[in-house]
């Protein structure tokens, strides 16, 4: 089962707002609630994709809704930013004083995700002014030209909500292209796919973008060309839960990863980085280990190695995604995490750095290039994760973060 999404609250936080009383670091307790969307059941893998989509729902049952709160460590478009080192570095990068906005991007962004999301633009556009962030253009395409139908949970809309929202988050000016499967059969999703990618294309290219994915299966390497189209540089999130995933294990993706940003509870000025537990990482059964990733044999062997590059992931410390279309009945602000962040963003971050490679092979020789390289990647040489926490990070590449998480626009 996959995991990326929880909404973070406590009852006495609303009421505190309520009283004046915002600056309060307040944490909630309750249960991590399993959308539909996010469980991967008997027969999926290779036939059916799931969201990386978790809710946390506090004890008295209701969850965090409302604008965002000062007061709170959960990450903005500028806190963000500036632990990427995006926008000019502020000390502590505490995302209730950084005002830097990421700006920033070109030609266009694809985003597959699969049913209806109703709200998207007025969703982004809310999303936007309240980070200050330059007005979106966006166009949605149904792959089989007609309007999916939703996702009964809200799974699939949230999932949607939080890539546009960040996509456009790391790169402002980009034009976003979300293309709508008729549903999450991997057959719908692939054909989204390349809806996406002519689309792209004719935009210009730029790049694609998955927030979704099935366990491996025998057979996957015969879906791999669908992540080909020139002039195109694809991305995929690694999983919620250690091991390979697919699309994320194909060599023709940059494959998303998960970091836990850590703050100071009292002050919530940034403290460093290490590897999300959870994210999907370690080496594929299936797939041959392409050409850049030679450098790495002695860790991966003769099969392609899992994750490529990392962003936050952890939902503890997550980022604000507003939605007015309902998951399990609620609206407004939640805090979502998960690899299903990493995908979209780190899309938005390469497409900032005007790179404009032709392929995602380019974008990958170029990130493994840069191993190790301290103006590149932030090298994160701290934390274990994988199957029965038996993978540690080391310098350089690991099965873990992979080369690391960004630092700045060059290098990727």
């Amino acid at each position: 089962m996959r995991r990326s999404m929880y909404v973070v609250m406590a009852a006495t936080l609303v009421c505190s707002l309520a009283a004046g009383a915002g600056a309060q670091k307040l944490y909630g307790r309750g249960r991590v609630v399993t959308p539909a969307s996010s469980i991967e059941r008997p027969g999926d893998a290779g036939v059916r994709a799931h969201t990386h989509l978790r809710m946390f729902e506090p004890e008295d049952g209701r969850p965090f809704v409302g604008p965002p709160f000062s007061g709170y460590g959960y990450e903005t478009p500028q806190s963000i930013a500036c632990v990427y080192g995006l926008v000019t570095k502020k000390t502590g990068c505490n995302p209730n004083n950084v005002t830097a906005i990421p700006t920033g991007g070109n030609r266009a962004i694809g985003i597959v995700d699969a049913y209806h999301y109703p709200t998207a633009l007025v969703d982004l556009q809310k999303f936007s002014t309240q980070f200050g962030l330059k007005a979106p253009v966006l166009q949605v395409v149904f792959a089989s030209g007609v309007k999916p139908p939703q996702d009964p949970s809200g799974g699939w809309e949230l999932e949607e909500a939080l890539d546009l929202q960040w996509a456009h988050a790391m790169a402002p000016a980009a034009k976003l292209i979300l293309v709508e499967a008729a549903s999450n059969s991997l057959a719908d999703l692939l054909q989204a796919e390349q809806v996406a990618s002519n689309l792209v294309s004719a935009a210009g290219g730029g790049q694609v973008t998955n927030s979704w994915g099935s366990s491996e299966f025998a057979g996957e390497t015969a879906y791999d060309t669908n992540f080909t189209t020139a002039g195109i540089v694809y991305f995929a999130s690694s999983g919620d839960s250690p091991g390979p995933s697919y699309p994320s294990s194909s060599p023709n993706v940059v494959s998303a990863g998960g970091t836990t940003i850590s703050r100071n509870p009292t002050t919530l000025n940034f403290l460093y980085e290490t590897p999300w537990q959870s994210a999907g990482d370690g080496i594929s059964a299936f797939e041959p280990r392409p050409h850049y990733q030679d450098a790495i044999q002695t860790i991966v062997g003769t099969k392609r190695g899992t994750p490529d590059l990392s962003f936050d992931a952890n939902p503890e410390t997550g980022v604000w995604v507003y939605t007015t279309t309902p998951i399990s009945g609620q609206t407004g602000w939640f805090i979502v995490g998960g690899t299903s962040l990493s995908s979209p963003a780190l899309a938005g971050i390469v497409n900032v750095s005007a790179k404009k490679l032709a392929s995602t092979d380019a974008e990958l020789t170029l990130i493994y290039g840069g191993i190790g390289n301290a103006t590149f990647f932030n090298d994160i040489t701290s934390g274990i994760c994988g199957p029965y926490a038996g993978y540690a990070t080391a310098t350089g590449w690991d099965l873990c973060t992979g080369v690391g998480s960004p630092k700045g626009k060059l290098g990727k």
